[in-house]
């Protein structure tokens, strides 16, 4: 059993102004100033040349504009995608977004990837028009003292923005099959672990209802969503002690860190042990505080053989997180892109100039402990 938290790689020690690695995706203001508000730049003396390009980058002088303009090229495209997102993904929060789904005529074993799912939605236009003539966007583009953008980049905005709640949802639903759980012979538990404001800021009790359409006729899936970050509202409210209504999916949340879930709950049967643990972004890769972070988690995970699924911005991310569950001596059933990645771009704080990452774009499956033989083989290849 390992008994040591493992290392990170060089390239993910944390730097001496932050807690976080730059690499992660993080940054500190006095290396980096994109995407800053015009308030911010006003303060530090900055002007906001590139801002007419993509609206993300900004320069302290027209000369350093043009030196980076050979590097930053080769992203401005996708971060004027980034920019309009940013703002247009507010509508979350008005109820214009989610736009509803529609049933499934495939069933699940079909419907491998956004190609296949995207037919069964009919014509999305009428109603991403009825969002883009209706009066919160008027309202958005009136208070941001930027020009509106055509209406063919807003529907794709509100399409990206809508992959990336439904990225979630059907990422579950992909890991049920993943580990053959059939939720039609029996309900199913599943929970979110290091869930954060990302997942659960103006979350619905009927966010992941597209499970119902994934499974339907199924016998009730509870979601529980667990992580210090987790924010306060309708979702907060106990799990279920023995499952309810079925054919209902069931979202509650608890505001903690999974392993302490684990020891005030699940151990005293106040809450199901779950059939499933899905974590998104777990970040234990960015530097050494996380990992021992997560250590407690990942080491329950293990050793108590739960199925669980975990998801990575990038490919970078993956590598390193691979390395790090190895060390720990986690079977690793498989890993690879997520045919389910969000669509949204994601900027990388660290550096406006590295290509975008994307939301649940790569995952890996992981349950109990490395066989023997395959730890043994593993050591003798490091």
């Amino acid at each position: 059993m390992a008994s040591q938290i493992p290392a990170l790689p060089q390239s993910y020690a944390p730097g001496t102004d932050s807690v976080f690695s730059d690499q992660s995706g993080f940054y500190s203001l006095d290396s980096n100033v994109p995407g800053l508000s015009k308030v911010i730049l006003n303060k530090l003396n900055m002007n906001d040349y590139g801002q007419y390009r993509c609206l993300n980058v900004y320069y302290c002088t027209k000369d350093c504009q043009k030196k980076d303009w050979p590097q930053h090229k080769k992203v401005c495209k996708k971060l004027r995608l980034v920019a309009i997102d940013r703002l247009v993904e507010w509508l979350m929060f008005t109820g214009d977004l989610p736009l509803p789904t529609e049933k499934w005529c495939k069933s699940v074993a079909e419907v491998r990837n956004w190609e296949d799912w995207l037919p069964m939605q009919g014509d999305l236009t009428s109603r991403q028009d009825a969002i883009l003539s209706g009066a919160n966007m008027e309202t958005l583009w009136k208070n941001v003292s930027r020009p509106r953008p055509d209406d063919a980049d807003l529907r794709q905005s509100l399409w990206r923005i809508q992959s990336e709640f439904l990225s979630r949802v059907l990422t579950v639903g992909m890991a049920v099959q993943h580990y053959s759980l059939n939720p039609h012979a029996k309900p199913l538990t599943i929970h979110l672990a290091g869930a954060s404001h990302n997942e659960s800021m103006g979350a619905r009790l009927t966010d992941y209802d597209e499970l119902n359409n994934m499974f339907p006729g199924h016998q009730g899936i509870e979601i529980v969503m667990v992580g210090p970050e987790v924010v306060d509202g309708p979702i907060m409210r106990p799990p279920l002690r023995a499952f309810g209504p079925k054919q209902r999916v069931f979202i509650s949340a608890y505001k903690g860190l999974y392993h302490q879930f684990w020891e005030e709950l699940v151990e005293k049967e106040e809450a199901a042990k779950p059939d499933l643990v899905v974590g998104f972004h777990p970040g234990f890769h960015a530097n050494q505080g996380l990992v021992e972070g997560w250590l407690p988690t990942l080491l329950l995970l293990r050793d108590f053989n739960i199925p669980s699924f975990f998801t990575m911005y990038s490919e970078m991310e993956l590598k390193y997180s691979l390395q790090i569950l190895l060390e720990l001596e986690m079977h690793i059933r498989d890993s690879g892109p997520n045919p389910f990645s969000s669509q949204k771009p994601e900027q990388v704080q660290a550096c406006p100039n590295k290509t975008p990452v994307y939301c649940n774009s790569h995952y890996i499956s992981f349950q109990g402990l490395l066989p023997r033989e395959d730890f043994e083989e593993h050591v003798s290849d490091d």
